[in-house]
């Protein structure tokens, strides 16, 4: 009997510290991403990089987290999910990794997600809009950025309604990211008792355009929705201005396609082109939390060019950093994202968080580019 009893207590206490939460004592937190450092996403992925960075850096050398530092520990993945899953394995082998956070990609975030499911550790703005990272009940995924199908919904809304098109295409690239998007097209335009009027796709990490240039122009859109990569978007718009065919035809791009990156390329042809963001525009210091952006980053990285990925990471790495802060006793992954998902809406200064669906943020801007400058698209 006592033999039996002893036996018993020792599997409760076995299961009691099996399922008790970790608790991180460790001075340094350790937060972990994979995203494109080469490539043609290179200057996605580095954005993101310099973005998350500053704001980490500054909450270090601020003392935001008191005694705690956070160490941001990075690898490239070239946006190849091959790579992805490697370095997520890297990554979870580390000692203490508490988070992964600014993974870059649906297709890269897509061959990972069962490890995600599986392992109890938090998921934290993925720079992807993709259905499954908001239709799961998986606690530990958290989004800061709105969908893909909500920039989408914005876009066909001012086409259809403001500028009265039907006659609207869709180029996309072959790959989770693109028949994400391209659904969301489809089932968008349904709402108008529209269907694409033309479609074209390319592979992911190429520039290989040309078969869905022609399948588009063939059909002459007066719109292109655009769910692609800078480059190939890019490279498309650039063949299509010196063609006839593409005169009045508007150019769509939802925010993947870097738009700073894009207008650089292009230069000053940038007539007929929106962008679709989840951030405000970069340029506008009059809101406080872009201020801050501009201020904090000038200081802490020496080669800061603005635009609206780093924004978007500075961002998310606040919202980190805030929700660890606000942890009152011992920090765990639980407590965590408690605490993100509990955040007051006025956390970003001038920014709104409206948690919906799984995503933080919930508003999406149109902008046009002009004399280097973005300006909101009036509808």
């Amino acid at each position: 009997m006592k033999k039996t009893l002893l036996i018993l207590i020792l599997l409760f206490i076995i299961i009691y510290l099996f399922l008790q939460e970790k608790t991180y004592t460790n001075h340094t937190i350790l937060i972990g991403s994979s995203l494109p450092k080469t490539s043609v996403l290179k200057e996605y992925g580095n954005a993101v990089n310099n973005g998350a960075k500053t704001y980490f850096e500054y909450a270090n050398k601020n003392n935001i987290l008191k005694s705690h530092k956070i160490k941001f520990l990075t690898y490239d993945d070239k946006y190849e999910p091959k790579l992805t899953l490697q370095n997520t394995q890297k990554l979870l082998k580390q000692k203490d990794l508490f988070a992964l956070y600014g993974f870059v990609g649906t297709p890269t975030v897509k061959n990972i997600l069962p490890i995600i499911y599986n392992e109890n550790i938090p998921f934290i703005s993925t720079f992807s809009g993709a259905s499954f990272l908001r239709n799961n009940t998986n606690k530990n995924i958290i989004n800061f950025r709105s969908s893909y199908l909500n920039e989408i919904k914005e876009h066909i809304k001012y086409l259809y309604e403001i500028k009265g098109f039907t006659k609207i295409a869709v180029f996309y690239q072959n790959d989770e990211y693109g028949e994400d998007g391209y659904i969301s097209v489809v089932n968008t335009l349904k709402t108008y008792k529209l269907e694409p009027i033309a479609e074209g796709n390319y592979k992911r990490n190429t520039l290989s355009i040309r078969h869905a240039f022609n399948s588009i122009k063939s059909a002459n859109p007066e719109a292109i929705i655009m769910i692609g990569a800078n480059k190939p978007n890019t490279l498309f718009i650039k063949k299509a201005k010196k063609d006839k065919k593409f005169n009045d035809t508007i150019f769509c791009n939802i925010s993947f396609g870097d738009a700073s990156a894009m207008t650089k390329d292009l230069g000053e042809d940038n007539e007929n082109i929106i962008f679709s963001q989840i951030v405000p525009n970069y340029q506008d210091t009059s809101i406080p939390a872009i201020k801050e952006y501009h201020e904090i980053s000038k200081k802490y990285d020496p080669n800061f060019e603005p635009n609206f990925i780093s924004l978007e990471a500075f961002l998310s790495a606040k919202i980190v950093v805030t929700a660890l802060a606000n942890i009152d006793d011992s920090i765990t992954r639980e407590k965590f994202i408690e605490e993100i998902r509990k955040l007051p809406s006025n956390t970003l200064d001038g920014i709104s968080i409206n948690a919906k669906n799984k995503d933080l943020l919930n508003k999406i801007y149109l902008f046009r580019y002009k004399n280097n400058k973005f300006i909101k698209v009036k509808r």
